[in-house]
């Protein structure tokens, strides 16, 4: 299966359009995140509960990835966005619903599962971009996830009503479902097909290859293996943030909201002009090296601050390190693979991060039981094997000129 030829002007307004969809698909989720840990406690859940919250959504995530994303590459783009966002939207209004926290559980499983598109919309990206532009537009593609996460979580802290129970959380998940229903029309009404018609025999080959090959490959292996690591140590600290940062400062949904919002404005900054530039000026590798820097010295930041303010600076150094880094993953694996196999590939991992993110929230849920601060300390930690990797590809991937 080949990419559909596009003029300039069509590469940009499919640009424009796939951005659309990201940022209303990515505020409702981003609106979600930072009110599960007052969610689930509203129906009295233990902090191993909390994280269970996150962990489910990962475990359909991981399922749902590779098997969206092979099936994009086989049938196309856009009939699998159509399916996937809807489901998301209907999971969302299901969830606003839940009489409690196991029916809340499986609700985020099959949420998850219809969430793991994210690599049929990076393949999106790749079928309209040139490979020497493609570190750049997936910054941008970045950018538009951090500025659903700005408006997402803004709106959802100032929705909630802690004081009512699960019933003060109704409005904010069924706004963010009317967000993945916004984005499903966008893609019904404004996105075209990227992906040319395959052949019957192409689909065979599609389907008896393996993702052995991914592992195999020097430069694939070692970035997937970043992803899995790195996200480990982040979806932890994602998961107990809402509990940390009440223990440590009072905070309340709200407080949450506003410092995510501030963060995304940030992200998406980087992601959609800083990125690209450095990419291009010293090459993919370097910049998710630089990127990974910035994180550690981040989540040690957070981890130790004294006061909040502290604690946000920390957050900021982990926002910038996170918008030099997964673009650049994502840049890597797509320029590693073959045409007719980027969906695979990116679904793959997609896959691994979601596979971190089930171990990572659990794993942090315990830790922070132990000792409040014990998910930063583990997030540093896991960064040091990381690193080694990104170095490791340094020199593997040719520049572009």
């Amino acid at each position: 299966m080949s990419t559909i030829a596009l003029s300039p002007a069509e590469e940009r307004r499919a640009l424009i359009v796939l951005l659309t969809v990201i940022y209303f698909m990515i505020a409702g989720f981003g609106l979600v995140i930072p009110l599960l840990p007052f969610f689930a406690q509203a129906f009295k859940a233990s902090p191993l509960l909390v994280t269970a919250m996150f962990s489910a959504f990962s475990v359909g995530q991981f399922l749902g990835e590779p098997y969206w994303g092979k099936l994009s590459d086989r049938i196309g783009r856009r009939p699998v966005l159509i399916i996937t966002i809807t489901g998301v939207a209907l999971s969302y209004a299901a969830l606003a619903f839940a009489p409690n926290i196991w029916v809340a559980l499986l609700i985020r499983f099959a949420n998850g599962i219809m969430a793991g598109n994210i690599s049929t919309l990076q393949g999106v990206l790749a079928d309209i971009t040139p490979p020497e532009k493609r570190a750049g537009r997936m910054g941008i593609m970045g950018a538009a996830f951090s500025a659903g996460f700005t408006t997402g979580p803004a709106i959802g802290g100032y929705l909630a009503q802690p004081s009512r129970g699960a019933l003060g959380f109704q409005l904010p998940l069924l706004a963010a479902a009317g967000f993945a229903a916004l984005s499903v029309l966008a893609v019904i009404v404004l996105v075209r097909e990227t992906r040319a018609v395959a052949e019957p025999s192409a689909i065979r080959q599609v389907r008896s290859a393996r993702l052995t090959e991914g592992f195999g490959h020097p430069v694939i292996s070692r970035v997937v293996m970043i992803s899995f690591i790195v996200v480990i140590g982040f979806a932890g600290i994602e998961a107990t943030y809402g509990l940390w940062t009440e223990k440590r400062f009072g905070w309340g949904p709200r407080q949450i909201a506003t410092a995510f919002a501030l963060i995304g404005i940030l992200g998406a900054v980087c992601q959609g002009w800083l990125c690209g530039r450095l990419a291009r000026r010293y090459g993919e590798a370097p910049t998710l090296t630089a990127g990974l820097v910035l994180m550690l010295i981040g989540i040690s930041t957070q981890g130790l601050s004294p006061t909040w303010p502290v604690a946000i600076i920390g957050f900021a150094f982990v926002c910038v390190g996170q918008s030099l880094c997964f673009p650049n993953v994502s840049a890597l694996i797509s320029r590693s693979s073959p045409p007719d196999r980027q969906g695979e590939m990116l679904g793959l991992n997609m896959s691994g991060m979601a596979l971190a993110r089930i171990g990572g929230p659990m794993l942090a849920g315990w830790l922070f039981v132990i000792a409040t601060g014990a998910p930063f300390a583990l997030s540093a930690l896991l960064i040091l094997p990381a690193l080694w990797f990104a170095w490791s590809v340094i020199g593997k991937v040719p520049r572009l000129a």
